[in-house]
This record gives C-alpha cells, sequence and structure tokens, in this order.
C-alpha cells in the first residue's frame, strides 16, 4: 500500500509521454529531469507513483508494445490478404521517411539495439515483445498462406522471423536516413521474396 497526498495527474498520459520520451532519446540518454517536466510531476510524485527510472521504462516498452500489437491487429482485420497487411506494415516506415528532422524508429528495436542482452530484466521484457509481435506476423503469414497471397518457402514462424528482422533493418535504415523511395524498392523486394 502507498501512503502520502493522493495522485493529481493522470497516470496514463504521464506513461504515454514518458514513454515518448524514452523513444526520443533512447533510455541511457534520458535523465530524470527529462521525465518529470514532460511527465509534469515532482520527484515525490514520480517515485510514488513509478518506483523508479528503470520500473518506468519497462512499463514503458510493455505499453508501446501493446498498443504497437493492438494497432496491428486491427489493421489485419480489414485488410483484404495477409500479404496486403504485410506490405501495408513495412510501408509504416516509407511515411517515417518521408517525415522531415529526427526519425525515432521503433522502440522496441531502439532498446533491442541500446541493451542487447546486457540487461537481464530488459532482455526479458523485450523478449516477449517481440514474441507477440512475431505472433500477430505469423498469423498474417498464415492467412496469407490461406488465401493463396504468400506462396513463398518456409513455415509460418520462420517467414514471421524474416519478416520481423526485415522491418527491423528497415527501420534503423529510415532511422539512418534513408528516403522513401529505398523503403519501398525493400518492401518490393521482401513482398516478392513471400509470392
Amino acid at each position: 500500500m502507498k501512503y502520502g497526498r493522493p495522485m493529481i495527474y493522470d497516470p496514463e498520459r504521464a506513461l504515454s509521454d514518458a514513454m515518448h520520451v524514452f523513444w526520443r532519446l533512447g533510455y541511457e540518454a534520458t535523465s530524470l529531469t527529462e521525465l518529470l517536466k514532460a511527465m509534469g510531476l515532482s520527484k515525490s510524485s514520480f517515485y510514488q507513483g513509478f518506483g523508479g527510472k528503470k520500473e518506468l521504462f519497462l512499463l514503458c516498452l510493455d505499453r508501446y508494445a501493446k498498443e504497437l500489437c493492438g494497432v496491428l491487429q486491427a489493421e489485419l482485420a480489414v485488410s483484404r490478404t495477409g500479404l496486403e497487411f504485410i506490405e501495408k506494415v513495412l510501408l509504416t516506415s516509407a511515411g517515417e521517411a518521408r517525415r522531415r528532422g529526427a526519425r525515432y524508429g521503433c522502440l522496441l528495436m531502439n532498446t533491442a539495439s541500446e541493451f542487447g542482452q546486457s540487461d537481464p530484466e530488459i532482455a526479458a521484457h523485450l523478449s516477449a515483445d517481440f514474441a507477440a509481435l512475431r505472433r500477430l506476423l505469423a498469423s498474417a503469414v498464415l492467412r496469407g498462406q490461406q488465401d493463396g497471397s504468400v506462396t513463398g518457402d518456409g513455415d509460418a514462424e520462420s517467414l514471421a522471423k524474416f519478416l520481423l528482422s526485415s522491418l527491423g533493418g528497415i527501420k534503423t535504415m529510415v532511422k539512418a536516413g534513408a528516403g522513401e523511395a529505398e523503403v519501398k524498392a525493400i518492401v518490393g523486394c521482401v513482398a516478392r521474396a513471400l509470392r
């Protein structure tokens, strides 16, 4: 049980604001001062509500993955074919490539690059979050195999891993400055490998 003054802020909004700071800067480069400013919290409210920087970061990672999978599930539900969905997912990076200024990439992939396996707790969260994304991609591949839009060699799980690694590569290239035409060309290659 937590004691002290009652919360006078929206925890969900504060979590969302923190997630965007971590997404933009990464874990190590994000200071407590930046988090407090973005979240609109005092130190005492921060520690009372979220425990600490690492605990908050883990909540943000899981929230990001849950939101991402939710958006993708909804998109899969309205896509005509499995391949159409897969192409849409990969082409979302083309939209980011059109954007001027900072490109943030994917919080999960950024975190994997920042930490690798150096922090077991963060690695465990990443593993679970990537597994959820991989399962979603595998269900899209299965759907594509059933509707005939995906005919490439391989089982759904292996193809989902291929798609996840392709998505990670595309996101990294966009973050490094790749343009929209480059992204579309890469997505075309991936789609052809599935046909």
